[in-house]
């Protein structure tokens, strides 16, 4: 009997067994406009895959862990939670480590809650400081005598001394917020850019930590800085080979990051994108295919796309070649009302492997309406392989006026799974990337 026989009846049999398990793997997807007109190799992916499933996963990472900082033990936790779940899975797991640049961090203990920011480089690290909260205005004169307070400063204009005059006046330590004019998106932490050495702690608070702060009144709060040295970020590579034998096809890779920005446990950017992997890779596990899988998540991409440019900065060209096609999944679940657009973004706006198949399962399962692109739109771990002459996209749900209209909690505290994910659009994502992604790898050439 030829391969291509074998490769066909087997995914047959698979696809007939999900039907028999699940005879609503016909029916309209979750959300779709249109009913959906499967093949049989879609069978085997839609029909088994699971948000729920997926979920278990990122209520592990972004609720129980929390921050996923590159580089630090926070990161490292998530790492070696997604290598045991991929060795779980019988996957060939390498750790991938590379150098990643300091990080300045600090902690707010407000009652019995504990929130995290980002510390300034220029102010005092490796140190604690206990004090009322002081709200001032930073565009006034500040008092004379500010001994022992906590300040806390919004909104300081480009070019203040606010900060450096607070710590001048006795400031225990200085908190700096952001809070724009609505309808501008909510603010995350961040590390202050200060005019001049500070010798008090100097936090990047978040929006929420200032509104917070304003509901709580007055209020004495303990805050403490850190600074991350020497540190080593890695990625998370598993492998699987082709099932059949023959000549090397090459390979497919289902990607995403799985650090977080300081502040945030990352719920949808990008716990989502990296629980769709997870479960792909169950999902794919056992199904035949003609090209190996590569599931690949990503350290240090909040840091400027480290751990995905080491990757392909490694590649010989010969493994460069091999790759049929990269699915980068980022921010794949909010639940923010207008985000109701899946977004095909390549680097260069053009059509490519990843695109076309993701399109192509998109008509297949009902979701044509829903999936706009590509368009030209980077920022993410399909830069590297792009740059490398290789197909890839990454896909994202946004706002229907283009891929720039991000959830409002993008990158806050708030990004979290009660108020930032959908389990629907999970479900969905995991359907596009998933029936698209065995196409690929199930194809010929």
């Amino acid at each position: 009997m030829r391969r291509r026989s074998l490769l066909t009846g087997a995914a047959a049999a698979a696809g007939a067994a999900v039907l028999g398990l699940n005879p609503v793997a016909r029916a309209q997807r979750p959300g779709a406009s249109d009913l959906p007109d499967l093949g049989l190799g879609d069978l085997p992916v839609v029909g088994r895959v699971r948000a729920r499933r997926a979920m278990e996963h990122l209520r592990v990472l972004s609720d129980r862990m929390g921050l996923r900082i590159g580089g630090t033990e926070s990161e490292h936790r998530a790492r070696d939670y997604l290598a045991d779940v991929l060795r779980d899975l019988r996957y060939q797991v390498t750790l991938q480590p590379f150098a990643v640049p300091d990080k300045y961090l600090s902690t707010l203990v407000v009652g019995g809650d504990t929130w995290h920011a980002a510390a300034s480089r220029s102010g005092a690290l490796g140190v604690t400081a206990t004090g009322p909260v002081r709200e001032l205005d930073p565009a006034a004169p500040l008092p004379d005598d500010l001994t022992g307070a906590i300040v806390l400063l919004v909104n300081v204009p480009t070019g203040s001394t606010a900060v450096l005059d607070a710590a001048r006046r006795g400031a225990a330590a200085v908190l700096v917020g952001r809070v724009p004019v609505p309808p501008a998106g909510r603010t995350g932490a961040f590390s202050p850019a200060l005019t001049g050495a500070v010798a008090v702690p100097v936090l990047g608070v978040a929006q929420v930590h200032v509104e917070r702060l304003r509901a709580a009144g007055p209020v004495t709060i303990t805050v403490t800085t850190t600074h991350h040295t020497g540190l080593t970020s890695y990625n998370v590579i598993a492998d699987r080979p082709a099932t059949f034998p023959g000549r090397d096809r090459g390979v497919v890779m289902v990607t995403a990051h799985y650090d977080t920005v300081p502040g945030s446990p990352g719920a949808n950017d990008d716990g989502s994108g990296t629980v769709l992997a997870l479960e792909l890779a169950r999902v794919l596990r056992h199904l035949p295919t003609r090209r190996a899988l590569r599931f690949a998540l990503w350290g240090s991409e909040e840091q400027g796309l480290l751990g995905s440019r080491h990757y392909v900065g490694g590649l010989p060209a010969e493994e460069a070649a091999r790759i049929a096609g990269v699915f980068q999944n980022d921010m794949v679940a909010t639940s923010h009302g207008p985000a109701t657009a899946y977004w095909l973004l390549s680097v260069d706006g053009g059509d490519n492997a990843t695109t076309a198949q993701v399109a192509a399962a998109a008509t297949r399962l009902g979701y044509g309406s829903r999936v706009h692109g590509p368009v030209a739109r980077g920022s993410s771990d399909h830069v590297p392989f792009h740059e490398k002459g290789i197909a890839a996209a990454n896909f994202s749900w946004r706002g229907e006026g283009g891929p720039h209209e991000l959830e409002p909690l993008y990158h806050t505290p708030e990004d979290t799974i009660a108020q930032n994910v959908s389990p629907e659009r999970l479900q969905v994502s995991l359907e596009l990337i998933g029936a698209a992604a065995y196409r690929l790898a199930c194809a010929r050439s």
